[in-house]
């Protein structure tokens, strides 16, 4: 396996690490973060500095009747605790693989929908050539399998691709292996060219 060298931004980590980033890109950097031994080390550090701070943060007056509230869940009938899943997908569902274009398929992820933020996992055969696209908000891509390149470079397993409104790309899938990636998509996709305007209303992204 190749080494991983494209990662989130330093804000990216620690709005991460700080919980402030929504549900769906953090669950694209979660998945990244398990196979990047180099970031989830920088998330620990991140978090560890939240807590110092949360430390030092002067305390706030309570409800008088605070001690009392706490103390009345101890008899309530209080659902178990969710065990902590292994992995970032673990708590989600998977749907069935669905047809996009011609070696190109989907899958969806039960992340709730917010912010018109979408999350899925795309499967890519070698050789496929994206059309020339750019996106209404932000595209946060992590490969889990395979490899792809576009103008910025090449991404292999792990790799993070970390793209907003502002970029244009044109990803190939690379010869070897299918491509698979996780994906937290907001907004649409819009095709550069005319080929690719033109075949945008078959398409199921």
């Amino acid at each position: 396996m190749n080494p991983i060298t494209h990662h989130p931004t330093e804000e990216t980590l620690a709005a991460f690490a700080s919980g402030t980033l929504d549900e769906g890109r953090s669950v694209v950097v979660a998945v990244h973060a398990s196979l990047c031994p180099a970031c989830n080390g920088k998330t620990g550090r991140y978090e560890a500095i939240g807590g110092v701070l949360l430390d030092q943060t002067s305390p706030a007056a309570m409800k008088p009747d605070a001690l009392q509230k706490v103390l009345g869940l101890i008899d309530t009938n209080l659902p178990a605790p969710i065990a902590t899943p292994e992995e970032p997908l673990d708590r989600y569902q998977l749907g069935k693989w669905r047809w996009v274009w011609p070696g190109v398929r989907q899958r969806s992820i039960s992340v709730p929908v917010v912010s018109n933020i979408k999350v899925f996992m795309l499967k890519a055969e070698p050789g496929i050539q994206l059309p020339h696209h750019k996106h209404t908000g932000y595209e946060w891509t992590c490969v889990l399998e395979g490899a792809f390149e576009h103008q910025f470079g090449r991404y292999g397993p792990g790799d993070f691709d970390e793209a907003d409104e502002t970029l244009e790309h044109k990803p190939t899938i690379c010869q070897g292996a299918t491509c698979v990636c996780i994906v937290a998509l907001q907004g649409n996709i819009k095709f550069q060219s005319g080929w690719g305007r033109m075949i945008q209303p078959l398409l199921r992204l």
